[in-house]
């Protein structure tokens, strides 16, 4: 990746996908296209997630007890598929952000220190 690159590693965005989402999630519950548009927004349009990424986490978030889903009918009528964050996500979410500010902070003293050498 040159420094003009600036299309995220796919081995990053994995990393980070089940906290954005559970983070996502901590904010009220949502579906799936709304979790797609909110990524978008926040990432101001640097992370394109496709439907092909977001369910699969989804199905294994619910499967591990971080999030439930439920059927219902939007106002349009048309049925829609909401997630919502359980006790277990919330403690999964802290326990990701704990970690990614650890990450964050070592790597902020390693730039810091790169650039200082400059």
């Amino acid at each position: 990746m040159d420094s003009q690159d600036t299309t995220l590693a796919k081995d990053l965005v994995a990393a980070s996908a089940k906290p954005i989402v559970l983070a996502i999630l901590a904010e009220g519950e949502n579906y799936g296209y709304e979790i797609i548009k909110r990524i978008n927004e926040v990432s101001g349009g640097a992370m394109q997630w496709k439907d092909g990424m977001l369910y699969p986490l989804l199905h294994k978030l619910e499967a591990q007890g971080c999030i439930q889903s439920e059927w219902r009918a939007a106002a349009s009528g048309r049925k829609r598929k909401y997630y919502k964050l359980k006790a277990n996500g919330k403690r999964q979410l802290a326990n990701d952000k704990q970690q990614w500010m650890l990450v964050h902070a070592t790597l902020e003293r390693l730039w810091g220190a790169e650039e200082c050498l400059t």
